[in-house]
């Protein structure tokens, strides 16, 4: 039988504590080993008990969230959630999730709290397939080498919400190129780039054969051919149209990208698998994982159309399942950690 992840809850509230504890309990496969009510105490704890996660409030007397993120990523980082009433545009949420934490919520409202906040648990069992082996990983300057030298996302039906969501949430100073290919006609891939540019503000664009790819851009892929990348001796990987035709879809197939992707980028390549109809993806993403890069499809819950997903997790393909709302953090933690 698995073994049970081992949790500790870090909150200043002792209602909260009793409250987590309690919905976290309903679930067989979580144990909690301890409850802190600041962040020292959380330390103090975590140093002895050597949690698998932590889940931790941001906002507490004398020693709060980010002392405790600040100081487990440099001593012992581990998965660590943070739990909090601050919005996600808080500068005090960013600097925990720049100093390393894994993720954000907000804390549970009274329906989430009735359901049984599954948000949580899922979140509680994605986290607990990572782990962190560096003691240095962080802070992360700008300037580091990331572990990933290409992101790439493959999505059809209920795509648009979802890609710009994540893209919404990646860091601007990400500098591995992003490439997206959606199931889209060609008028309106342009059209969502358009609309794309101007609610981010990144550097996004329809690819163009033979273009090469940049640093911190966004490529869609368009829907008048399939593309793939390729690398010629001593040239930077570049954008190349095909006539080449896939069983699952064409004009983009996805897994006509993912195919090449794992040509060129091998365990540098971090794909995912969002929401659409079909198993568009699948051989595609098995072919990266196959050559060591990190594979995700999104969850049934934030999916549309839970088909792509479906299949890619199912089959193996994808290592990792998770909503939509964490996949950006997903990302951008996975970049600089081992």
């Amino acid at each position: 039988m698995p073994e049970k992840t081992k949790v500790i809850l870090i909150d200043d509230s002792g209602f909260m504590r009793i409250l987590l504890s309690d919905l976290l309990y309903e679930d067989p496969m979580i144990d909690i080993l301890a409850r802190a009510r600041n962040g020292l105490e959380g330390v103090n704890q975590a140093r002895l008990l050597k949690p698998d996660i932590a889940i931790t409030n941001m906002e507490m007397p004398e020693y709060d969230g980010c002392y405790f993120v600040k100081t487990m990523m440099h001593e012992m980082p581990l998965p660590i959630i943070i739990l909090s009433s601050l919005k996600r545009y808080d500068k005090r949420i960013s600097e925990a999730l720049d100093a390393g934490a894994f993720a954000y919520l907000q804390k549970p409202d009274k329906t989430e709290v009735q359901e049984g906040y599954r948000t949580l648990k899922k979140l509680v069992h994605t986290a607990s397939q990572l782990r962190y082996t560096q003691p240095d990983i962080l802070p992360i300057p700008t300037q580091r080498k990331t572990r990933f030298d290409i992101i790439a996302i493959g999505v059809s039906t209920g795509g648009p919400k979802a890609v710009e969501y994540i893209i919404t949430h990646l860091p601007h100073t990400l500098s591995a190129p992003v490439v997206i290919a959606q199931h889209m006609p060609q008028p309106f891939i342009e059209s969502f780039v358009r609309r794309l540019k101007e609610s981010t503000g990144r550097n996004i664009s329809v690819a163009r054969h033979g273009e090469s790819l940049m640093p911190a851009h966004i490529y869609l892929a368009p829907g008048i051919a399939n593309v793939r990348i390729t690398q010629k001796e001593s040239q930077s990987p570049a954008f190349t149209f095909v006539n080449d035709t896939y069983k699952e879809f064409n004009n983009p197939s996805i897994d006509c990208l993912f195919e090449s992707i794992a040509d060129v980028f091998g365990n540098r390549a971090l794909a995912i698998v969002l929401t659409g109809m079909g198993k568009d993806g699948v051989y595609g993403l098995q072919k990266i994982k196959e050559q060591g890069g990190f594979t995700v499809a999104q969850d049934e819950a934030s999916s549309v159309v839970y088909g792509m997903p479906k299949a890619a997790y199912e089959s193996g393909a994808a290592t990792y399942q998770m909503p939509v709302n964490e996949i950006p953090y997903f990302i951008t933690r996975s970049l600089y950690h081992a």
